[in-house]
């Protein structure tokens, strides 16, 4: 029962995760020490994608699984829980390529918004002279 509970946290914490890797680089925005979380997650997510890696929350969420008597995810987390659920998998490549467009957006979001706040200071220090 506890296995059972935990290999479902690990699941509800690996829709978390992804749902950082979209919107972290818009939360840097506003928590700029966010965008090093978000950066290794953006990194992580293109290896994914480019790599067959294996995912380490998948794999816990696997050997919790198999400690409460159920079966293993077969196809890992996104086959199993978001392909052919949220959208259908003919979109797969589309999500992916939304989701990669939401990062440089927030990418370059951030850096637009750092710099006017450094433009903006150095106004103010100017005219503070």
């Amino acid at each position: 029962m506890v296995a059972r509970a935990l290999a479902e946290l690990v699941m509800v914490i690996h829709y978390g995760v992804l749902v950082f890797l979209v919107v972290g680089g818009f939360l840097a925005w506003r928590w700029p020490r966010a965008l090093w979380f978000h950066v290794a997650m953006a990194a992580w997510g293109l290896s994914i994608v480019l790599f067959p890696l294996a995912c380490p929350l998948t794999w816990l969420e696997n050997v919790l699984r198999t400690a409460a008597g159920q079966a293993p995810l077969v196809d890992g987390f996104i086959d199993t829980y978001i392909d052919g659920v949220l959208y259908p998998e003919s979109a797969a490549r589309s999500v992916q390529l939304v989701v990669a467009l939401c990062v440089v957006v927030s990418w370059v979001g951030y850096y637009v918004k750092r710099r006017a706040e450094q433009t903006c200071n150095s106004v103010q220090f100017t005219n503070q002279r």
